[in-house]
């Protein structure tokens, strides 16, 4: 089935289904709760260590168990209530926030050693990226469930913006909350907001979980979610293409260093330039609401990783802070429009059986592209200086749309219908 009118003729569709609207507000208010954390831990991490490799071990903390046990998270989703399990991802990384607020006062009152406040830090993000691994592919999964085949875009598209909104009020809110009422008090009120977002999902009906006539071992279970996307080209070269432009077009590692030596705009320009892709994703995606941009998906795919790679060669070689702006913004409207593509194609295309594990195949390869692009291009600035390493991204990036285009041309003719529910 394809997406019918329902999801082009009206912008808003999908919210009008109230579970929807709980899944958007739980889901904005969860990603903006851990950005305002994941910010103002790592300004405290820098503070007391004066180590910029200490924000990279961060991402590391993160990633390493979400990479590493996302897969089999991504089986349980497929097996168990994926509203259970997002209740209790919640529920954990609420009360491993509340831990580290209790070590925080500690540390404010001299009871805990900086040092020690440090490896708590850790800890918790790493612990936070174990959750994720089980969280992320049942939200991802459990969308499917709340609006019908046809507004899968439209949910889609809502999806996006959700998320851009946190990526800008998340970062934005916590220097001002940090500013006034400091580390200790900015967290709990992530807790507030973490809890609010379980309250929030918990509003969510709890869904069947659809039955595989196949069952079988965990490993074999896992291996058929990476069997499936892979053997559906479409998935497979979408995803791929989406990791492989960030990874290497990826500029938010080196935008403090654009800022301070090159723009020559400070701090507060720096927080102008990390806001920038994510207002103009969310400026698209709301223009896009009423229009449907899968009719031909690869086509639209391509055009739009390659506009991607235009205006973060243009960002490279910019000397003005107008300009660079501009050209962030840009950056971030066409990856917004790839990200929809992609997230409806999985959508679309992937069984309701195999949901959790597809999503979770697609949730490493976003974030591999995300980790190892920031180590990427904080490696090719030190080896090529900053802006030739910008350029190589740049053009990196659209040297692969033309390779991937070329080896995937029967991809234009495909139009994604509904998998068999």
């Amino acid at each position: 089935m394809t997406p019918g009118n329902q999801s082009t003729s009206n912008g808003t569709s999908a919210l009008r289904h109230p579970e929807f609207r709980y899944y958007i507000a739980a889901s904005t208010i969860h990603n903006m709760a851990l950005l305002v954390q994941e910010v103002v831990i790592a300004y405290e991490l820098y503070k007391i260590t004066r180590n910029p490799m200490a924000l990279g071990l961060t991402g590391l903390a993160a990633a390493f168990p979400y990479i590493a046990l996302s897969l089999f998270g991504g089986h349980i989703a497929d097996r168990l209530s994926k509203r259970t399990i997002i209740l209790w991802s919640v529920a954990l990384v609420t009360m491993s926030t509340a831990c580290l607020y209790v070590c925080v006062i500690a540390a404010e009152s001299q009871r805990l050693s900086p040092e020690t406040l440090v490896a708590v830090f850790y800890v918790v993000i790493f612990f936070i990226g174990v959750c994720r691994a089980f969280r992320a592919p049942a939200v991802s999964a459990l969308r499917a469930f709340l609006v019908p085949p046809s507004l899968y875009e439209n949910a889609t598209k809502w999806s996006t913006s959700s998320w851009q909104v946190a990526s800008v009020v998340g970062p934005t809110l916590s220097g001002f909350l940090y500013l006034a009422v400091g580390l200790s008090g900015t967290l709990l009120c992530v807790v507030a907001l973490l809890a609010g977002s379980w309250y929030l999902f918990g509003r969510i009906g709890d869904k069947p979980v659809p039955s595989d006539p196949n069952e079988t071992s965990v490993m074999r279970s896992v291996m058929e979610g990476v069997r499936f996307a892979y053997r559906t080209k479409i998935i497979f070269y979408s995803i791929s293409l989406d990791m492989l432009s960030v990874l290497f077009g990826g500029v938010v590692a080196i935008l403090p260093i654009y800022a301070e030596d090159i723009l020559h705009v400070g701090a507060g320009g720096l927080g102008i330039l990390r806001a920038a892709s994510s207002a103009g994703a969310i400026v698209t995606v709301i223009a896009l609401a009423r229009f449907s941009i899968i009719k031909n998906p690869w086509r639209n795919l391509l055009i739009a990783t390659s506009g991607f790679g235009v205006w973060i060669l243009i960002f490279a070689v910019s000397p003005w802070m107008i300009l660079s702006v501009l050209a962030l913004f840009m950056s971030g409207a066409f990856d917004s429009i790839s990200v929809v593509i992609r997230q409806t194609i999985l959508q679309l295309m992937t069984p309701d059986a195999m949901r959790g594990r597809v999503m979770a195949v697609s949730g490493i390869f976003i974030a591999s592209s995300n980790e190892l692009g920031a180590f990427e291009s904080g490696f090719a600035a030190r080896l090529m200086g900053t802006v030739p390493s910008a350029v190589f991204g740049a053009m990196t990036t659209l040297v692969i749309v033309t390779l991937v285009f070329s080896k995937s041309k029967e991809l234009l003719k495909v139009r994604p219908t509904a998998a068999v529910h």
